[in-house]
């Protein structure tokens, strides 16, 4: 088992002021991560085999990062290797584990701390430079998951988060997520690998038998070679007549066999599910949080929005952000929309579309703007006047927006782009001269067919209220 390093004075002082009741003599991080955040109740996490490994794990290499003083030209190169590790681990995690707190966290800040207060601009946030460790730092000192940490102003790092040199490449999400599998692969071998050595002496009782089968395995296979030789020496030689027969009979049942299979009824399919009625119950529209919104790296019309929408954890397509479940979405509003208006606000997105990649970056969602209605002939999808769709203030991220007289039917999972669904339905949403967002029936005349038939406008609304635009009436929506 690997065990926690011995805590400096600093590290103890930290922990002892910010956990009073913590054994901080214990020489097992995960035991001692256990102690401080594990338990049941609201805001206690349960770690698995796996996690308590890395947390041992994690608490080494933090040591190892707090031990180096620059001073061995050797230590160099590993001191690097060891930051980029850990700079591309949190380069999609906002903890160690995930979104977990633990005590290998809070070691990791300890020991990079006095690093990151003298690392430059271009060290801290440059194109090569170390952003999600610098980020992480940021999140373990302010983080109400950390306690909060009970810092002194000289153990605080200073970072200004409006300071960025180079933006954040975009993380190779098929990259990321086989280094996960293989990161789980890795822990599963280890935990089957313990599990062995446990039961090595339940099976120490059978190694005759082990060998018997390895000898009958092995007489096998030379019967098998043997076999394999006496053909080839056969058809060196010529076969019989008799063999030929035989061959030739053999080679007609097979074919006859082939013909009665191509003659049978081919198994029954069983029936569809027949589709659900056009209707914008279907479209899945939700009130989402803009935790943050950045300029596309690759594109100038592109901005790119890390959204809270109310997605459980672990829902594909998703990652983790400050302790929330969000999804990356690119809109096409830089430019139209000043980029500061983006920032901390409630949007109506668009959450059931197909993921697309934008320029090298995967959108999961859409989120809804309104602009003036294009006359005849005309693309409306370049209006420099655009309004985003706000839905009532006391909404909260993830609540459903849907349209009145069709609130009790839920809406569809991911919609396939090949039944057009959004495009049938999009034509309808509109702005109302009250700049209420509303749907009319008659700009999409198959919804609601037969039974289900309705007609006229009905408005877009949450159970706090509806939804509206600052100043465009009669706009369409998209």
């Amino acid at each position: 088992m690997a065990a926690l390093p011995s805590l400096d004075e600093k590290l103890t002082s930290l922990l002892v002021r910010t956990f009073p009741s913590a054994d901080t003599s214990s020489s097992d991080a995960a035991k001692l991560s256990g102690a401080i955040f594990g338990g049941e109740g609201e805001g206690k996490v349960q770690y698995t085999d796996g996690e308590k490994a890395e947390i041992n794990q994690w608490a080494i290499t933090a040591s190892h990062i707090g031990h180096w003083t620059g001073s061995s030209t050797e230590d160099g190169p590993k001191q690097t290797a060891r930051l980029q590790t850990l700079n591309t681990h949190l380069s999609s995690r906002t903890t160690l584990l995930g979104s977990k707190p633990s005590i290998a966290d809070v070691v990791i800040f300890s020991n990079t701390a006095p690093l990151i207060s003298s690392w430059s601009s271009q060290e801290r946030t440059g194109e090569q430079g170390y952003h999600h460790i610098v980020r992480h730092a940021d999140f373990v000192q302010h983080s109400p998951l950390f306690g909060p940490l009970k810092l002194e102003d000289s153990e605080k790092v200073k970072i200004d988060v409006d300071e960025v040199v180079s933006p954040i490449k975009p993380v190779d999400a098929k990259a990321e997520k086989e280094k996960k599998k293989r990161e789980k692969e890795e822990l599963a071998k280890a935990g089957a690998a313990s599990a062995a050595a446990a039961g090595a002496t339940t099976t120490s009782a059978a190694p005759d038998a082990a060998t018997d089968s390895q000898k009958s395995s092995k007489l096998d296979k030379i019967k098998d070679k043997a076999e394999q030789i006496g053909a080839a020496a056969a058809s060196a030689v010529g076969v019989s007549d008799a063999a030929r027969e035989a061959q030739a009979k053999k080679k007609a049942d097979k074919e006859a066999k082939k013909a009665d299979k191509k003659g049978k009824e081919p198994k029954q399919q069983p029936p569809k599910p027949a589709d659900k009625p056009l209707s914008p119950s279907l479209i899945d529209l939700r009130v989402g949080h803009i935790l943050k919104a950045v300029q596309h790296p690759n594109a100038d019309s592109l901005y790119v929005s890390t959204i809270a929408v109310g997605d459980p954890a672990g829902t594909e397509n998703t990652s983790e952000y400050e302790g929330q479940v969000v999804r990356t979405v690119c809109s096409g509003l830089s430019g139209r929309v000043p980029l500061e208006e983006m920032q901390g606000r409630k949007v109506v997105v668009v959450c059931n579309l197909k993921p697309v990649t934008m320029r090298g970056i995967k959108s999961c969602a859409m989120v809804l703007a309104a602009s003036p209605r294009p006359a005849e002939g005309e693309d409306g999808h370049h209006s420099s006047v655009v309004e985003l769709v706000t839905p009532p203030a006391d909404s909260k991220a993830g609540e459903r927006v849907y349209v009145d007289g069709w609130e009790s039917d839920e809406p569809e999972g991911i919609l396939n782009p090949k039944k057009k669904v959004w495009e049938s339905i999009q034509p309808g949403y509109q702005t109302s001269d009250e700049l209420e967002m509303e749907w009319d029936v008659g700009k999409t005349p198959l919804a609601g067919e037969g039974e289900n038939k309705k007609s006229g406008v009905a408005k877009l609304r949450t159970k706090e209220g509806t939804c509206t635009v600052k100043n465009l009436k009669g706009a369409s929506i998209s």
